[in-house]
């Protein structure tokens, strides 16, 4: 049997489902059903060993160690972690996997030799995973006879936030599997209401099946650019920990473009196999809420909420109480340090929002107030001038890097487990309820050598205290 190598591309900002969604930890890696991250739930759709070798991830370099965790947790062996150094879109991220796929089946002689890859994003849900496991190997005939293999959502109603693909002629009868007429960008209202009754146009998932070597061969083709650009990326790359770090210089020069505009527009065999299998890009907080449990009145109920004489409303309470009195259509997201209120006809225009906070250099853009670090986390308490106050989680066996702060001074009380320090050129240990002063300017560095996680209460004084005042001397993870 010809196994599939899974690629799953993480690298999406999820800018639409802020203010949950943040640039330093996006949809991807969060959890909007109360079950798994919908990057685990994509890594765990390829965990039958019988039809998939392990995944090949593409991601950001700001996200790798969440990334790592998430295979850790699901307890699946990645074949590789593929970093990119800057976003240079799908044709790129796709050429660096399918590159890895075909050195990795060079070099091991044991290897099945197939070079089948199932290009999925990190970011989409998809309900009926059997059923989508059985149609991707439907299409397994048709993918290793150098067809590239997209697949079509069976759309069901008129969505304008979707790029359409129409069907051509029928080129697999048994499996009904068409060839690709054209691709369609994101329609008006009235257009999409036509494509549904034709009933032979499909939303565009963003979903793929393709030789690795059939796919690289095609991008030399049509766009040369990217393909030179991301050999020679790829080439130079470095093996560093358990990541391959690309080459940042030559990744750079290639052009920021799709898989689609690169390649799918372009080649002559291109074929689209439609599928119906519960299939969400959770693309706006109304696709959130469409697919969230609702009460008699068509809410959706989230933490601490009251709602009188509301209807058909999507509320959220991570942070506080919310009361809802009276409104109707609204989606309203609280956390602790930003609020959300827009209209779900407006779903779509949160995008604006998070550019407006953008274009303002907010930090409610990039971090939440609680940031996940690759020995743990820290949780910003307080802030004010001169001055802020944090709660710091260092998980067991785990050590923050030997550091220093060219604007800031730090006072440690240890509120759990044992601390080791080091500072200046003394290394000592604090027990619970037990504190120390971090002179600003001077080398130090907190360890937790115990069994459970070592919790801290940090005060940091002074004129400037940014995450980027930390000069770093050594580190366990590489930064």
């Amino acid at each position: 049997m010809n196994k599939i190598t899974p690629i799953i591309l993480s690298g999406g900002s999820g800018s639409r489902l802020w203010p949950i969604s943040r640039q330093h930890n996006p949809k991807q890696f969060l959890d909007f059903f109360g079950e798994t991250t919908l990057f685990s739930k994509a890594i765990l759709r390829t965990k039958s060993k019988e039809f998939f070798h392990s995944p090949v991830a593409v991601c950001n370099n700001e996200h790798r160690f969440i990334v790592a965790e998430e295979f850790k947790k699901s307890k699946i062996e990645p074949l590789s972690i593929i970093l990119e150094p800057v976003a240079r879109n799908t044709a790129s991220a796709i050429a660096v996997a399918c590159l890895e796929v075909v050195e990795k089946n060079a070099k091991n002689p044991k290897s099945d030799k197939s070079d089948l890859v199932l290009v999925m994003p990190s970011d989409h849900l998809i309900k009926n995973e059997t059923k989508f496991i059985a149609q991707v190997n439907k299409a397994k005939e048709l993918a290793m006879k150098d067809y590239l293999i997209t697949f079509g959502i069976v759309a069901n109603y008129p969505e304008t936030g979707y790029g359409y693909i129409k069907s051509g002629e029928l080129i697999d009868k048994k499996n009904k599997i068409f060839a690709v007429e054209k691709f369609v960008e994101k329609p008006k209202k009235e257009l999409a209401k036509k494509f549904i009754e034709s009933k032979n146009y499909f939303w565009n998932s963003g979903i793929f099946l393709f030789s690795a070597k059939n796919y690289l061969k095609n991008l030399h083709q049509l766009s040369p650019d990217v393909f030179n650009h991301c050999v020679r990326s790829y080439g130079n790359s470095v093996k560093d920990l358990d990541f391959i770090r690309l080459d940042q210089i030559e990744f750079e020069k290639s052009t920021n473009i799709s898989i689609d505009y690169a390649v799918m527009e372009k080649a002559k065999k291109v074929a689209v196999m439609p599928i119906d299998v519960g299939w969400s890009d959770i693309g706006s907080w109304q696709a959130i809420a469409d697919l969230s449990e609702k009460n008699h009145e068509n809410n959706t109920l989230i933490g601490d909420v009251i709602s009188i004489e509301s209807k058909n409303c999507y509320i959220n309470a991570k942070h506080g109480l919310i009361g809802a009195i009276g409104v109707e259509n609204l989606i309203i997201v609280s956390l602790k340090d930003a609020l959300l209120v827009a209209n779900k006809n407006n779903s779509q225009d949160v995008k604006k929002l998070f550019e407006e906070l953008k274009n303002q250099k907010r930090s409610e853009v990039d971090f939440h107030t609680k940031v996940l670090r690759p020995w743990g986390s820290f949780e910003t308490l307080d802030l004010g001038e001169r001055f802020k106050v944090k709660r710091i989680s260092v998980n067991p066996n785990c050590s923050l890097s030997l550091q220093m702060h060219q604007h800031r001074s730090e006072h440690w009380i240890v509120v759990k487990g044992t601390a080791h320090v080091y500072c200046v050129n003394k290394e000592f240990i604090l027990h619970e309820n037990e504190s120390t002063y971090i002179p600003v300017g001077k080398k130090h560095r907190l360890e937790n050598k115990g069994k459970t996680v070592l919790e801290i209460i940090e005060i940091q004084t002074g004129n400037y205290l940014g995450e980027d005042d930390i000069i770093r001397f050594k580190d366990n993870y590489g930064r």
